[in-house]
């Protein structure tokens, strides 16, 4: 059925926050602009000039000379973001601080400040819902927000609307941002990428072999570098290469779902509504140390680490409105191997403490003879706190049940 003012055209955005931590942080140190700043690490004895001069409300008079440097940062861990400066380095998202260290060694470094964070992403998602209600929630940076029946939404292919988007996320938060309009949520994503920062892209049903299909087969969300690998190998390269395969063949080399899967997406196909509410399954925190801990030699340091991540992960339940019964913990060894360990109980809670005591418990099951790389606490099973009537009771029973136990902490919370 053509298009119509009863039948509109479809028009999804992805919509991207550019370089979204390393633009919060420059907002708080504006003398940054321009430079290469990356985003990750732990705190360190150097970023003490950062908390003084938050604490004297001067963070945008610190001279360059005292910010730290990526160059003398000791101890691992990865890039969460970096500056469009930092990136013509070569230094990217997910990179080994020793590498981007290497490629740019005099670029400025910031620690990850993920309430920070957060606070921004409230305010740019506020912003959009004011404008467009149906948005999809992607994580702290990104959201899908389907635009077809929104007042303006189908003007020049949704750029005028997308345009008022931009202007109130700057207004409201002076932060930029980049959009991708298409008919679905495959295409948006990858019109999205087409003109950062700050840049509106527009994709039709009738730009496909113009504007997708000369792109490599990495660009499709869903095709990671082991099926781009594989791809290759079978002399497919570009999107325009994975289209002119049979879908007969595809599901041949890569199975019946996923074969399927990639025929549809070389040929811009995908039916994915954006979905307003997702419930959250799970809710985690963890936390890679800067040098690798021993549960015995490091017992008091990973042990404040393991409280303040149940405190943490208790904190983002009550304020998301959710109770678990399901408390898990994961851990990483000097080796990279990595083991999680849950235990699942007959009541609810998001209480910090019980949380502390669960975890524990999760801990007599796991070895604690190596050093430990990364350590994580998860609270699963989730279920709105007040659609859980008996919550309050239940809190105050698993509490005395735990006690009940003999495991609270024990022999074996007295390692951490």
């Amino acid at each position: 059925m053509p298009p119509s003012e009863s039948h509109p055209v479809r028009r999804i955005a992805h919509l991207d926050m550019d370089a979204f931590y390393a633009s919060v942080e420059l907002l708080r140190y504006p003398q940054l602009k321009g430079l290469p700043v990356v985003i990750g690490g732990s705190w360190r004895s150097e970023d003490e000039v950062l908390v003084r001069a938050a604490e004297a409300g001067t963070r945008d008079r610190i001279p360059l000379e005292e910010f730290p440097r990526i160059r003398d940062y000791v101890g691992r861990g990865v890039i969460t973001t970096a500056t469009y400066a930092a990136r013509q380095f070569g230094v990217g998202s997910a990179m080994g601080i020793m590498k981007a260290a290497r490629l740019c060694p005099d670029a400025i470094m910031l620690p990850v400040d993920f309430d920070e964070y957060r606070t921004y992403s409230r305010l740019f998602k506020e912003q959009i819902l004011a404008i467009a209600p149906l948005m999809e929630n992607r994580g702290v940076d990104e959201v899908y927000i389907d635009l077809t029946d929104v007042p303006g939404g189908q003007e020049e292919g949704g750029r005028v609307l997308s345009a008022q988007l931009q202007q109130a996320i700057l207004d409201a938060t002076g932060l930029t941002c980049s959009i991708g309009v298409a008919p679905n949520k495959l295409l948006a994503k990858m019109a999205s990428e087409f003109n950062k920062p700050n840049g509106i892209s527009i994709v039709h049903e009738a730009d496909l072999e113009t504007m997708i299909w000369p792109l490599a087969c990495r660009k499709i969300n869903g095709i990671g570098p082991r099926t781009d690998e594989k791809l290759k190998g079978l002399d497919i390269h570009t999107i325009r290469d994975l289209a002119a395969r049979d879908l007969t063949w595809l599901m041949e080399h890569f199975g019946k779902s996923y074969g399927a899967w990639l025929h549809a997406a070389a040929h811009g196909r995908d039916d994915r509504p954006v979905e307003t509410s997702s419930e959250p399954v799970s809710m985690s925190r963890e936390t890679t140390f800067g040098s690798d801990l021993h549960a015995v030699r490091d017992r008091a340091e990973l042990g404040a680490v393991f409280t303040r991540l149940c405190e943490q992960v208790a904190a983002d339940l009550a304020r998301k409105g959710y109770v678990g019964k399901t408390i898990g913990i994961k851990i990483r060894y000097d080796d990279f191997r990595s083991v999680t360990r849950d235990h699942t109980v007959d009541f609810y809670t998001a209480d910090a403490r019980t949380i502390r005591q669960l975890a524990g418990q999760c801990l007599k099951r796991v070895p604690l003879d190596q050093r430990i790389r990364l350590l994580g606490v998860r609270v699963g099973g989730l279920e709105k706190a007040d659609q859980v009537s008996e919550a309050p009771a239940l809190y105050a029973a698993g509490r005395r049940a735990v006690s009940r136990s003999g495991e609270v902490a024990g022999l074996n919370l007295s390692l951490f």
